[in-house]
């Protein structure tokens, strides 16, 4: 039997990294093998109980029908609460996960053969949308300066063509670890608002930063900006709820309108009960998230100790977000290489950074959203795999 054909846009597309890697890891698992794994940005905390409290009032009371399809109003109206810009009723919007905000926001911006400026290398995950909504990728190389990837408007302006109509921006930045200064932010809001374009801000790692890197949102550097930018985020990273799938928008009221008329016909956003309970994430106690970061901030400090003084590789510390890149260019050999080499030969599994475009190329990406003993063992097979 002949197969069918499927669209021009789904052929387009390729499995992430991610769920690659997770092939490869069932597969030598199906052997026996096993194995440690340092891939995943998945926090191993449990979600806070006062949170968990919510939900299930929420179901005793019955909280269990349809939710409003832009999101329960006094969900929104913690958001608006919380970023102090916004109208809740017509300028927040309720989404699955900050994955289902990104196409929306998307598909409700992109004509055909409009251009999406992505900095790189960063989180693979964001091509498919692009492509599905009918944008084409304009990649932006970033550079190693002093320890850390940056990405300098040079380099944007070289990118950008008179078709670019969107440029989306991860801050603090996966797979880099970079947090954007504030300096850096105005250098390509200027940008953003010489060349017309619209600011995709996608900020699911807000809260997680170290030392003195502060996270700061496009959106508080100038109305302007804010008039331009369509900000993403979800209760993943910074409340260990990332099986709830809850995340939220913000953006002008005739954007936020657009994407909920793409919300319409693909989602009806998360259960009545898991925004109750995000909501009292918002207003509920935070030092829950304080306690987080701190694990984050320990986990960090191990990663960096245990995989120091190494010919073969250096830390580029992270300066938020829970990975750490390792430059490992002074192996001179292909990343994925060496990933599949560490996973085979020495049972723990990592990303390699050519996964992230290009400029991530000489570089391993290391996840410490689980600590304990699972990343005490991966630290020492990655350390013998890579003296090795």
């Amino acid at each position: 039997m002949p197969a069918i054909p499927t669209s021009h846009r789904v052929r387009q597309l390729r499995p992430t990294a991610v769920n690659s890697i997770l092939a490869e890891v069932k597969q030598l698992q199906a052997e026996g093998r096993k194995l440690v794994s340092l891939m995943r940005g998945e926090p191993d905390f449990r979600t806070p109980a006062h949170i968990v409290e919510a939900a299930e009032r929420a179901l005793r009371n019955g909280r269990t029908g349809y939710a409003d399809n832009r999101g329960e109003l006094p969900f929104r109206e913690a958001v608006a609460a919380k970023l102090k810009f916004y109208d809740p009723a017509t300028e927040i919007l309720i989404t699955t996960g900050a994955t289902f905000g990104i196409h929306a926001a998307l598909t409700a911006l992109l004509n055909d053969g409009d251009e999406v400026l992505l900095p790189e290398p960063v989180y693979d995950a964001y091509h498919s949308p692009i492509l599905l909504a009918g944008g084409v990728i304009r990649s932006v190389p970033s550079q190693i300066v002093n320890g850390r990837f940056t990405l300098d408007v040079a380099g944007l302006e070289a990118a950008c063509t008179a078709r670019c109509r969107v440029m989306l921006l991860n801050t603090p930045w996966n797979p880099t670890g970079t947090v954007f200064t504030r300096e850096e932010l105005e250098a390509i809001g200027e940008f953003v608002l010489r060349h017309n374009l619209i600011l995709l801000s996608d900020e699911i790692y807000e809260s997680i930063t170290y030392e003195d890197h502060v996270h700061i949102s496009p959106i508080a550097l100038s109305p302007e900006l804010r008039a331009r930018t369509v900000l993403i985020n979800s209760f993943s990273k910074t409340y260990a709820m990332p099986g709830w799938r809850a995340g939220y928008c913000a953006a002008p009221a005739t954007i936020t309108q657009a994407m909920f008329l793409v919300l319409q016909q693909s989602s009806r956003g998360p259960a009545t009960f898991v925004q109750d309970a995000a909501t009292e994430a918002l207003q509920g106690p935070q030092d829950c998230v304080a306690v987080m970061r701190q694990e984050y901030t320990n986990r960090r400090a191990t990663v960096c100790r245990e995989l120091s003084g190494m010919a073969s590789c250096r830390v580029l510390a992270p300066e938020g977000g829970f990975f750490a890149m390792l430059d490992i260019s002074a192996l001179h050999t292909p990343s994925n290489e060496i990933r599949r080499k560490l996973m085979r030969e020495h049972g723990v599994v990592v990303v390699h950074g050519s996964a992230y475009g290009p400029s991530g190329e000489g570089t391993l990406r290391v996840s410490f959203a689980s600590g304990g003993d699972n990343l005490t063992r991966g630290l020492e097979k990655l350390r013998a795999g890579l003296e090795s």
